[in-house]
């Protein structure tokens, strides 16, 4: 009697609540014991950062790393990134989870020991490279997971598809990449993924902080660039050319009244911004052209229409007006990023989970982009944020994505890598772990 109490005891505690209770543990525990590694990692890509479909070094430690887990690993997928399996022992569903790798053309400012120094080619130019989005803790945090993961194959119900995926700023002119390409290349058809995962991390809040929003998280960006042409002279002698820089100057100016006078601000936010402006070679020489880039951001099709649609008179309409000519090039670019509320549903429970019912927040509207976007257009997926802000940066002074002071603390780590163990886990197990 007393052997069939304790076999029905061991039963008990290795199935339901109490195993999910038990693995849950173990993956805190593994995801604390290797926190020195994912540091580490982080330190690592973020001193050696790469721009968009030059990931290579990344990549190639990347899938080391992968292959030493004994994952099956496949390279050099949408030029650079890395995908890798993990199939458990049982059997189940699919799920994936995906880290973004590439860094942006920004001088990096931080003072940090592990600064990056690089430089690179950035269509037709010698740039910074830095971190400044923290693509370097996507990748730690992914590689944690992957680690955590394949510590407890054995009792993973399904498999785990790992997504490193390069470009997600977007491919350089005249490139294709990012999200886009890896899904042409069946990085979702292989093996039926059926739902994904991605984070990102801000200073929106402090480490050990999470937020989401169901349905409309990010806005949809496009890139825009317009080409001024008119005619070269002396700079003395402005009246006999067309300077391009002055009706430049005006389109610029001009792009800023869509927002603020055609769009219905009280539906839905959007953004026009000029990032780039750029003519001539010499302080006396008014040149033959000018070129603008830019990104436009919105939440709703009726409102992009709109922003197309006065865009393109205001570039054609000043040019012409002035004596010049433009064109105005509007890439496709990335769509809304739109959390499936359903999924939203059954994994906020695991978020809670991890970071406490009191530590995960509703978002608000972010009109920043993500080109995780485009796997969701596929198939469910859940996009959420991880603050990260250094203890000694008040909310005032958070320094925004894209910024060369962009830093994390890196006691954000740790719990990215837990959540997204624990998300793929309950995910495939169909229970997820209760606050």
């Amino acid at each position: 009697m007393g052997r069939q109490l304790i076999g029905l005891l061991l039963i008990l505690m290795t199935s339901g609540p109490a195993m999910a209770e038990s693995l849950a543990s173990r993956i805190r525990v593994e995801a604390e014991r290797i926190e020195p590694k994912v540091i580490a990692w982080r330190r690592d890509v973020h001193q050696h950062p790469e721009l968009a479909n030059r990931e290579h070094r990344t990549s190639a430690q990347i899938a080391d790393h992968l292959e030493s887990l004994g994952l099956e690993v496949k390279r050099g997928v949408a030029r650079t990134g890395v995908v890798a399996i993990l199939k458990g022992a049982k059997s189940g569903p699919v799920v994936a989870l995906r880290a973004d790798m590439d860094a942006l053309p920004v001088a990096e400012e931080t003072g940090l020991p592990f600064a990056s120094t690089a430089r690179a080619e950035y269509e037709g130019r010698d740039v910074p490279v830095m971190h400044a989005c923290g693509h370097d803790a996507h990748v730690a945090i992914l590689l944690g997971a992957a680690s955590v993961l394949a510590s407890i194959r054995s009792e993973l119900p399904g498999t785990v598809k790992f997504i490193f995926q390069p470009a997600e700023e977007g491919a350089p002119r005249g490139e294709d990449g990012g999200a886009s390409l890896m899904i042409r290349e069946g990085v979702l058809l292989a093996l039926n993924v059926e739902a994904i995962f991605g984070l990102h991390v801000g200073q929106q809040g402090p480490a050990g902080t999470a937020s989401w929003r169901a349905q409309e998280a990010m806005a949809s960006a496009q890139r825009f660039d317009v080409v001024i042409t008119g005619r070269q002279t002396h700079g003395a002698r402005p009246w006999d050319g067309v300077d391009p820089i002055v009706i430049g100057a005006q389109i610029v100016t001009a792009l800023q009244t869509i927002v603020s006078r055609d769009v219905d601000i009280t539906t839905a936010p959007a953004v026009v911004t000029v990032g780039m402006f750029e003519s001539g070679v010499r302080n006396n020489i008014i040149p033959d052209t000018a070129r603008l880039s830019g990104t436009i951001r919105s939440f709703d099709p009726a409102t992009l229409r709109v922003i197309h649609q006065r865009m393109r008179g205001i570039v054609a309409g000043i040019a012409e007006s002035m004596g010049g000519s433009a064109t105005l090039e509007i890439e496709p670019g990335v769509p809304v990023t739109w959390n499936d509320p359903d999924l939203v549903q059954r994994m906020l429970p695991t978020l809670k989970a991890v970071y406490g019912e009191d530590r995960v927040m509703p978002a608000p509207l972010n009109t920043g982009a993500e080109d995780f976007a485009h796997y969701q257009k596929a198939i469910p997926g859940f996009f959420f944020f991880i603050g990260a802000r250094p203890q000694h940066v008040s909310p005032q002074e958070a320094v925004p994505n894209h910024s060369p002071l962009f830093d994390i603390d890196e006691a954000a780590l740790l719990p990215g890598v837990i959540l997204m163990s624990q998300l793929a886990f309950d995910y495939l197990s169909g229970s997820p772990t209760k606050p």
